[in-house]
């Protein structure tokens, strides 16, 4: 078999312009592959570091949809609630509890509407957010009197302070047409992503006082003990809702891990089927090599002729093109593999991202590069291992 790779590379040399032309198709086949799949794990990690290990142990429970039967017990997420979710679900750290609420900043002459976040204690701490103004976060003083205080995250603070000189200024905010002055005692680290996406944070306190006293909460944040815990958790608090209000759609319950999975999902399934259109291209380039394996033969039909009237066997012969096609396929795979590499390092370059290389699709189209060149050369093949020798060295 070494034999007849020697003899198939020197055959590629001598037909330079067909070599390449057959190596052409299956290197950008393997090229493409390589670079999609690529792409796709880049993708998936971009979104894993994005997110970051931040909040994977955070659970968010809200209220479900309105699909319910007219027997469910609408749940209320109240004191009462807290208690018993503690009580009945293991594994659980701390229960925060949010409302939301549109309101309108107005400072100077800037006004904005912005969703605000009516937060207790803790809770921007357990999220894992930084301040860059201020130096402190909401207190339990802040939390139980309902103090006037304000925390905005990057873009809000930039929008009325572009100095960067928020942290102690008077702001007005207008919620539910009546006025309020609060004082900003901080500005949040600018994130792109998260379960968290307020513009402006004040106490649940102020909330449950000033807005709509004694109200049952919006969103239950639930912490685990550890991440790994927590889509454990997921399943446990949907349970326990079910029975209470006698339906599984009372509520929604998210996680970050969640999140991080769909859209990873989305993507590989993706570059899954964006790679199998771009194997396409190999099996046209298996086609290619399999109509110049045709053209060889009936141009060394004389050669074919020698080696059979000196011994070779029709398995001798046959098991010669087959080599020759399949080392046409494996040189290709390797170019194609460099390739791929080289363009996935260029995007790398160019996008100043984090680029992984998917050593899985390298080895599986290298070795779907040789099979092609295999199952394509096969019928070539055996045409010249059925090649009478008496016509193969006339050359008719």
């Amino acid at each position: 078999m070494w034999e007849d790779f020697i003899n198939a590379l020197n055959n590629f040399r001598r037909n330079k312009t067909r070599t390449f032309l057959s190596l052409l198709g299956v290197i950008i086949g393997v090229a493409s592959v390589i670079v999609i799949t690529s792409i796709g794990s880049s993708s998936t990690k971009k979104v894993a570091d994005t997110f970051g290990s931040a909040g994977l142990d955070m659970v968010n429970v809200s209220a479900g949809g309105m699909w319910r039967r007219r027997s469910a017990v609408t749940l209320k997420f109240n004191e009462s609630f807290r208690d018993n979710l503690f009580e009945n679900v293991e594994d659980i750290k701390q229960i925060w509890y949010k409302n939301s609420v549109n309101a309108t900043i107005t400072y100077g002459e800037t006004s904005n509407s912005v969703n605000c976040s009516a937060v207790e204690k803790g809770y921007l701490e357990a999220l894992c957010m930084e301040l860059e103004g201020g130096s402190r976060f909401f207190t339990v003083t802040d939390d139980q009197e309902g103090t006037q205080k304000i925390i905005l995250n990057h873009d809000t603070a930039l929008s009325f302070f572009p100095a960067g000189d928020a942290v102690g200024k008077k702001i007005l905010i207008v919620i539910s047409k009546v006025s309020f002055s609060f004082e900003v005692i901080g500005v949040l680290k600018e994130q792109t992503t998260g379960m968290e996406n307020g513009a402006a944070f004040i106490p649940r306190g102020f909330y449950d006082k000033k807005i709509q006293p004694n109200a049952d909460a919006q969103t239950v944040m639930v912490q685990a003990i550890s991440n790994e815990k927590a889509t454990a958790i997921v399943d446990k608090i949907k349970d326990y809702c079910t029975s209470l209000s006698g339906t599984d759609t009372s509520i929604n319950v998210t996680t970050m891990q969640t999140m991080i999975d769909q859209i990873s999902n989305i993507t590989s399934t993706l570059a899954k089927m964006l790679s199998a259109i771009a194997a396409i291209s190999l099996l046209v380039g298996g086609i290619g090599i399999m109509n110049i394996m045709i053209v060889t033969v009936t141009e060394r039909k004389q050669e074919i002729g020698i080696r059979k009237a000196l011994g070779a066997s029709p398995a001798d012969i046959r098991q010669q093109f087959l080599v020759e096609s399949a080392s046409i396929t494996l040189i290709g795979g390797f170019f194609g593999v460099l390739l791929g590499i080289l363009i996935s390092l260029a995007v790398e370059y160019v996008q100043k991202q984090a680029y992984v290389i998917n050593t899985n699709a390298c080895i599986i189209a290298f070795i779907f590069s040789v099979f092609v060149g295999i199952f394509f050369g096969l019928n070539p093949a055996s045409r010249a291992a059925k090649l009478d020798p008496v016509i193969a060295l006339s050359g008719e």
